[in-house]
């Protein structure tokens, strides 16, 4: 352990607070909080962590800073913060979150509302972030329909409007604000149109609705007609707007549905805000995983970097999986929103259906993300570099060959080797195989013989290695193919086999399988380059032996070759119809000629 961090360990304190780990240049690795900051620091040295990630920031590590807290949960604010702030390699975080647009309303006596990219503590509300600008475009064009709200800068107060410091403005003229700058509208009058627009922000849409049906039959009662058709209108607006929100639940309890899809260290976040049981937006946000953090570490990281600075947190929180540190998340959002807030996995029912929903579109902009990085890179697949990672090789497998060994009962054993380039297959360069020194049905030593001439070939032109080869096959057939490969001298080769029955990736000298999830793009490319070579070497396999079989008899019959008889075969499609067929027909296919002995063989006797 390095001199610094030794005795920066010694002098940690008992208290509550968060902790940074630096690197020797000073750079913050990663923050963390802890009740104890003397036992939570020493148990990262007390033995192996479950964590490769924390075993790899731990050994990099060179000294620690601390700041107590008074509170555990003070610790907890402090630790998103800081790692929103810093962004440390080791820690999850949120991709470029302060970029996202909220709405603001104001603290002002009579507030404002507008949109903006800097959320400060200036006691203002902010509503957000709209991860989609026009979702957000949406809302202000439907708070400057229904309600009157300044959109001036002025400093009002009481004082000012008083004294007579300000005229109407154009706004007052075309009716889109009733003018407080000039005492016009009261501040309670302003302060209710506020609070109603924070109502519609936060999608409480029912209880706006019956807001302006109560506002509508007062001012009819008190025979203020036109105040009254003011509110008729914005009611039809407003439900309007309301009938094209999905009803996806029976109760109103206010839900996020929160689901995840990851791909190394890309992580996609789809929310679905659901409001009185209706659907009323979506939100999609990008987690950079850097050290491929598990389900429950990368949901506890969202929940508390996501919501730590919301104002309207909703009553429940759906997730697929529990997150880590669930308790001190849940006393979190309970600190922040003063309200008791749950956190639910689901296994069944309405609400699953929601996370799986929830889960599809996090899919979806997963692969957005991922054709954007293909964009970037220069028009090569993501799938090839989730490949290169998940198989450690050392360049991205732009080249692969698979093979595959078929035969039928110990008959008529052939290989076949198909070609994917760029993650897509060049049919110009498969090729099939004819085993000839194998009797019987040995797979190995078939695999043996078609590598030993595929790469012998190869060296002999002096042509380069692919980057990747393929067996069809477990840990027998690749240790079958390394051995080839090896007495013909090569080397800085990478092979796999990928057996059928469990989809199980083997490596060289790795006696387990290398476990790559099933939603993996690079399995299901890997699937595809097999499944390839399997079609190519059964339909090789069935061509040579429908020739063995269906064309003995034909050529038997001076004149008439094995083109030929193949022709016939295609043509009419069975030894008995050419028996069958008459002269003029077999002529049709093959000429007079050539015809007249066919039909002499099966028509004419000595």
């Amino acid at each position: 352990m390095k001199e610094a961090l030794e005795t920066a360990i010694k002098n940690l304190p008992d208290n509550p607070g968060v902790y940074q780990f630096l690197d020797d240049a000073g750079r913050v690795l990663y923050v963390g909080k802890a009740k104890n900051l003397k036992n939570r620091v020493r148990s990262y040295f007390a033995g192996k962590s479950s964590s490769y990630r924390i075993e790899l920031m731990v050994a990099k590590a060179a000294d620690i800073e601390f700041i107590i807290t008074t509170s555990e949960i003070e610790a907890l604010v402090l630790e998103n913060n800081l790692i929103k702030k810093l962004k440390p390699r080791y820690n999850i975080s949120l991709k470029d979150d302060k970029t996202y647009p909220y709405i603001k309303v104001t603290s002002e006596l009579y507030p404002r509302i507008y949109p903006t990219r800097k959320v400060l503590k200036d006691g203002a509300q902010y509503f957000g972030p709209y991860t989609d600008v026009k979702s957000m475009r949406a809302a202000l064009r439907m708070i400057t329909q229904l309600f009157k709200i300044r959109s001036c800068k002025l400093p009002l107060s009481p004082e000012t409007i008083k004294a007579g410091k300000y005229k109407v403005c154009l706004d007052y003229h075309i009716k889109k604000c009733d003018a407080p700058c000039v005492g016009y509208q009261s501040q309670d009058a302003y302060s209710t149109t506020v609070h109603q627009v924070t109502k519609l922000l936060k999608g409480k849409i029912e209880e706006l609705i019956k807001d302006f049906k109560i506002g509508m039959n007062t001012a009819s009662q008190e025979l203020q007609f036109e105040k009254a058709a003011d509110y008729r209108d914005k009611l039809t607006k407003l439900q309007a707007f309301s009938e094209k929100q999905k009803i996806v639940s029976d109760d109103e309890t206010d839900r996020d549905i929160v689901a995840f899809a990851l791909e190394g260290k890309d992580v996609s976040c789809s929310i679905l805000n659901i409001r009185a049981g209706k659907l009323i937006g979506k939100k999609e946000l990008q987690i950079q995983n850097s050290s491929q953090e598990s389900l429950e570490e990368i949901t506890a990281a969202f929940i508390k970097q996501f919501y730590i600075d919301f104002i309207d947190i909703p009553e429940e929180i759906i997730t697929e999986a529990e997150p880590a540190e669930n308790e001190e998340i849940i006393e979190l959002l309970k600190f922040r929103s003063g309200k008791k807030i749950k956190i639910i996995t689901p296994k069944r029912g309405d609400l699953k259906s929601l996370l799986d929903m929830s889960k599809e579109n996090a899919a979806l902009q997963l692969r957005e993300i991922q054709l954007q990085k293909v964009k970037k890179e220069g028009n090569i697949p993501y799938t090839l570099a989730a490949l290169q990672r998940d198989l450690y090789l050392k360049k991205l497998p732009r080249h692969i060959e698979c093979f595959d060994i078929s035969n039928l009962q110990g008959t008529d054993t052939v290989a076949s080797m198909v070609v994917f380039v760029d993650g897509k297959p060049k049919k110009s360069l498969y090729r099939k195989f004819a085993i000839k020194t194998v009797s019987g049905p040995d797979d190995f030593a078939s695999m043996e013989e078609v590598i030993t001439r595929r790469y012998t070939r190869l060296k002999e032109q002096g042509d380069p290695l692919p980057d990747l080869i393929m067996v069809d096959g477990g840990k027998g057939q690749l240790s079958t193919a390394i051995y080839a490969l090896r007495l013909l001298g090569l080397k800085n080769f990478e092979i796999i086999g990928l057996a059928k029955r469990l989809e199980e990736v083997f490596l060289p000298r790795d006696p387990e399988p290398v476990l790559i999830p099933k939603t993996s793009s690079a399995l299901r490319l890997l699937q595809q380059v097999r499944d390839e070579a399997h079609r190519f070497a059964i339909t090789f396999h069935r061509l040579k032996r429908s020739k063995r079989t269906f064309t003995t008899e034909l050529l038997q019959i001076n004149g008439i070759g094995e083109k030929l008889a193949i022709k016939l075969l295609t043509e009419l499609g069975s030894v008995k119809e050419i028996e069958s067929a008459s002269l003029e027909k077999l002529a049709s296919v093959i000429g007079e000629k050539k015809a007249t002995l066919i039909y002499n063989y099966f028509h004419v006797k000595e």
